[in-house]
């Protein structure tokens, strides 16, 4: 069974039935955030921010990109997904142009259930404080504000469009965690199928068909 934004890795012979993270990526004002620790508490994961591991870990993302350019940056994001993939039961709050980064979306991909959450420019544009967004968001410096986070959706639309979309407008939290929930649990049902017929193909077992069927 294929589920958009889960790659399917598969538990693979005499594991325990695990539980895949959730990975959330999105442009800025989309609750990645928000809608994760409400996702969290609702499935019983541990809640984990990317942004902020790198912060505690290595400084203030500015200092970082001042003293070591974003090539570092982008670097250190690449290191921790390569980290977090290895975990499950976790749900990720990335940041923002973590997974448009190909490798890093491909790691993820590859065990657990990628979420992108969306909403309209003029919905983020009120999310995130309208104009005065520019003096605190670097990306949207240097014009109008609602132009910017226009064309920046589009120049992100490739890279967020390989993911399921899940739309954050005029919806409450919990309504957003309810619907990724299920999504949780598609993700789960295809693993036990998977590694049922995993066993059943090792083992050698009879379906109880004829090789003319």
């Amino acid at each position: 069974m294929r589920v958009a934004g889960y790659g399917g890795g598969g538990m693979g012979e005499g594991t325990e039935h695990r539980r895949p993270s959730v990975v959330l990526t999105g442009f800025m004002g989309t609750g990645k955030t928000t809608v994760g620790r409400v996702l969290a508490d609702r499935l019983g994961y541990e809640f984990v921010d990317t942004d902020a591991i790198i912060v505690d870990r290595h400084g203030p993302i500015p200092t970082i990109f001042a003293d070591h350019g974003e090539d570092h940056f982008r670097a250190l994001e690449r290191d921790l997904a390569a980290e977090l993939a290895e975990r499950d039961g976790i749900v990720v709050s990335t940041g923002g142009r973590m997974l448009v980064d190909p490798v890093n979306a491909e790691v993820f991909e590859r065990r657990h259930l990628v979420v992108a959450l969306s909403a309209t420019p003029d919905t983020i544009y009120e999310r995130v404080g309208g104009e005065r967004a520019a003096t605190s968001r670097p990306l949207l410096a240097g014009g109008d504000v609602r132009t910017r986070i226009a064309e920046l959706l589009d120049e992100r639309a490739g890279p967020y469009g390989r993911f399921r979309q899940v739309a954050t407008d005029d919806r409450t939290p919990d309504e957003i965690a309810a619907e990724i929930a299920e999504l949780v649990e598609l993700v789960e049902g295809a693993e036990q199928l998977d590694d049922s017929a995993h066993r059943q193909s090792e083992g050698g077992w009879s379906t109880g068909r004829s090789a003319t069927d």
